[in-house]
């Protein structure tokens, strides 16, 4: 009897994410198996959905819609923000990671996308929201 994955179920894949051009973004290759529990969000929703009814040993490539992924880009996430917001000694580089604290204390991760001599862009959408996402995916283990 072969068992398929099922919503609940650990499993271990090998991944490698692309973009619609075929830039890989991401991949397990070289690295341990992804883990995680279906069903559980810890990975994007048309992930998860694809693993349901894989069978171990079982490989597939899905295509995952911006609305699966991280959904389309938000301009309301974009802050425009002044220079002298900016702690000192803090080097400014354009693409540069950075967090900082929300509303309500959360951390949020943004990125450096502009500076000027008076202010500085920040991007906090996820680097991938906005874009359609295909993945081949090989189930290693159920556990």
């Amino acid at each position: 009897m072969t068992t398929e994955v099922k919503k609940g179920d650990t499993v271990l894949v090998h991944y490698t994410g692309k973009l619609s051009d075929g830039t890989v973004f991401d991949t397990s290759e070289g690295r341990d198996p992804l883990e995680f529990a279906v069903g559980s969000g810890q990975v994007i929703a048309g992930f998860d959905e694809a693993m349901i009814g894989m069978t171990v040993g079982q490989s597939k490539v899905v295509d995952i819609p911006v609305d699966k992924a991280y959904g389309e880009r938000n301009e309301e996430m974009v802050i425009n923000a002044p220079l002298d917001q900016v702690p000192p000694g803090l080097d400014l580089e354009l693409g540069m990671r950075l967090e900082m604290g929300g509303v309500n204390g959360e951390l949020i991760r943004v990125v450096v996308t502009e500076i000027t001599d008076s202010n500085i862009i920040l991007d906090a959408n996820p680097p991938l929201a906005g874009k359609d996402l295909i993945f081949a995916i090989e189930l290693v283990e159920i556990r």
